[in-house]
């Protein structure tokens, strides 16, 4: 690191490499915190998480019995150890609470003082952060698996909605309607996702095998249907011809750049594909273990080299090189299922929610002196300690 620190200070290096090192460094030390605990407050499974990107402060929890929390991740108190409280809930005294499960919570993009949650109750509404009443509310024949707002839009503001029919609702914030509905799907659509790189593209997964990705802007149908095979129907049956798995598909994620897009189904496998074409990269992350009948909330590191996939995987989070499919480390620390994750990308820590009614926090180890002094020779192998070269600073000068 300090190889890093010299060669950015004498203009050798550019400083995006010293902090995309760095990040990768605090995401390969992610340790289950003694020191950060956050509040339990959910008497039932936490289903989904959220952090604002305005200030990275606040998170949204939901959980199984219809419960709402805003968590402050802030540390006021000047110690090293303490507690991320609850500074407001959506309780079950609360009139205005969902009835069932709540399966989706997001912030406004834009501002804090909204945001939106989805439940099995068949309702999503759009909450008044302040008064934490809803401002609006969507109804709809079935039960709700997800809803996702365009983390980008400015045209727009459709919040796209996955419900158990098989048609996807886009819903307007400004005419409080839905406005438009998406058909192509054959049964439930369990997770729905805006791109982050291009406002209009929508990817929709379905308990049909099928993930399709969508111009919102065309009339005419998806723009393209995945297929695993990469349209080589030797290996594809006729029954199973452009499917994304060979099971439901319930997890969508995009790529932080909006450059691939990522999938899990219930067949234990998760693909990556080119969001643009469409096509299969065949990374193999081997067996990823994936029980859920609902939708599974997954994410991935932001600004780091290489970048890196956390997903739940049983009672545990699998992280994966986004590129390699390598398994680098299981995060083990909730005594039930985990079924959701959010990473948080201005400290790189990690937040988990799961069955057993807690949110834990993951957070990277800080560097101790004698780590620091080590660092000051990144070629010490020779003393036989292995160096890690993600870490390993490659540039040498002409007199080496």
């Amino acid at each position: 690191m300090l190889g890093f620190l010299t060669a950015r200070q004498v203009g050798l290096d550019d400083p995006l490499r010293l902090r995309r090192a760095e990040s990768t460094r605090r995401v390969l030390s992610l340790k289950l915190n003694p020191d950060r605990d956050v509040e339990r407050i959910h008497g039932n499974g936490v289903n989904t998480i959220d952090i604002e990107t305005i200030e990275g402060r606040y998170m949204l929890s939901g959980s199984a019995d219809g419960v709402i929390v805003i968590y402050d991740l802030d540390n006021y108190s000047g110690k090293s150890q303490y507690t991320c409280k609850a500074i407001c809930t959506v309780g079950r005294s609360n009139p205005y609470v969902h009835k069932f499960s709540v399966e989706t919570v997001q912030w406004y993009p834009y501002d804090t003082g909204m945001f939106v949650s989805s439940s099995f109750d068949k309702t999503m509404k759009v909450w008044d952060t302040e008064t934490l009443k809803p401002a609006e509310v969507f109804e709809f024949e079935g039960n709700v698996y997800s809803h996702h707002l365009s983390p980008i839009a400015r045209k727009h503001s459709l919040i796209a909605v996955g419900t158990k029919n098989p048609k996807i609702q886009l819903c307007d914030l400004k005419s409080g309607s839905c406005i438009q509905i998406l058909q192509g799907h054959r049964a439930e659509v369990l997770s729905v996702c805006w791109s982050p790189r291009y406002e209009h593209i929508l990817a929709t997964a379905s308990a049909d095998s099928k993930v399709k990705v969508w111009d919102v802007r065309r009339a005419c149908g998806s723009l393209f249907t995945l297929d695993q095979h990469n349209g080589d129907k030797s290996k594809a049956s006729s029954e199973a011809v452009n499917t994304a798995h060979n099971g439901r598909v319930n997890g969508l994620c995009f790529t932080g750049d909006g450059l691939y897009l990522l999938t899990t189904g219930t067949d234990d496998r998760m693909r990556l594909w080119n969001s643009a074409t469409g096509e299969n990269t065949l990374v193999n992350y081997g067996k990823v273990c994936n029980e859920s009948r609902k939708s599974l909330q997954f994410t991935t590191s932001r600004g780091c080299s290489p970048e890196f996939v956390f997903v739940p995987s049983g009672s545990s989070v699998a992280v994966y090189g986004l590129h390699t499919g390598e398994l680098v480390t299981m995060l083990r620390g909730h005594y039930n299922n985990v079924d959701c994750c959010e990473f948080h990308p201005d400290y790189q820590e990690l937040y988990t929610g799961g069955k057993d009614c807690n949110i834990l926090a993951w957070i990277p180890v800080v560097r101790d002196a004698h780590e620091e002094e080590d660092t000051t020779d990144l070629k010490k192998g020779a003393t036989g300690q292995s160096v890690n070269t993600v870490f390993q600073d490659t540039w040498s000068s002409d007199e080496d």
